[in-house]
C-alpha cells in the first residue's frame, strides 16, 4: 500500500503513472490549502488569546494592539511597533 494524503492506493493494483499523477494532484492541492491551513491556525491561536485574556495585547511588548489593526486582522499577535 502507498499512503497518499488521506487514501491508501494498492501499487500493485495501479500503474506507476497514475499513482505519480495521484501523488502530482495531492501536491496541488496542498499549495492550494496550505495558506488556508495556517490562516485557520492563527485564527485558533487568536481564539485561545480571548479565552486566555490576552488577545488584543502585544505578545512583544505587552501594549494594547491597535483596535485598527485588530479590525484589518482580529488574529493580530502584536501591535503595530513590532510587525
Amino acid at each position: 500500500m502507498v499512503e497518499l494524503g488521506h487514501e491508501d492506493i494498492d501499487a500493485s493494483a495501479t500503474e506507476p503513472d497514475e499513482i505519480a499523477d495521484r501523488f502530482e494532484a495531492e501536491e496541488e492541492h496542498e499549495g492550494e490549502t496550505g495558506p488556508l491551513k495556517l490562516r485557520r491556525a492563527e485564527i485558533r491561536q487568536a481564539l485561545e488569546r480571548i479565552v486566555n485574556g490576552t488577545f488584543g495585547v502585544c505578545e512583544e511588548c505587552g501594549a494594547p494592539i491597535e483596535p485598527a489593526r485588530l479590525e484589518a486582522n482580529p488574529a493580530a499577535k502584536t501591535c503595530e511597533a513590532h510587525l
